[in-house]
């Protein structure tokens, strides 16, 4: 059974950094599509970005809103992934997914088959 939990989250200032992480546990596929979403209370989710991986190296895509403020980068453990958010700023409050699909599509998990508990991020002064 596919399985994600997500870790990390929390309230910081603007300006600040924190790092979500996701562990991906059960029947994996030898080469997945991890990634993150957002949404902020009365808005759309937001994909944020994703890596295409073995659990161990992959290709990371950002989404244009986020680049060079956000990475997603492999974890010391295997099947464990990071979200460093840099520079954060109260737009980016809101609560956070992964997503692990089979592919990845336009920079996203396509035909998300699992999805983390979510993880809430707050930015504010």
């Amino acid at each position: 059974q596919l399985q994600l939990v997500e870790s990390g989250g929390g309230s910081v200032q603007p300006g600040g950094s924190l790092t979500l992480s996701c562990a991906a546990s059960g029947d994996l596929y030898q080469w997945y599509c991890l990634g993150w979403f957002r949404q902020a209370p009365g808005k759309e989710r937001e994909g944020v970005g994703s890596i295409y991986t073995n659990g161990e190296r992959g290709t990371v895509i950002i989404a244009d809103s986020v680049k060079g403020r956000f990475t997603i980068s492999h974890a010391n453990a295997k099947h464990v992934m990071d979200l460093q958010m840099n520079d954060l700023k109260p737009k980016d409050t809101g609560m956070y997914f992964c997503a692990y699909s089979m592919a990845c599509s336009g920079g996203l998990p396509a035909g998300v088959r699992a999805w983390g508990q979510g993880t809430q991020v707050t930015v504010s002064s």
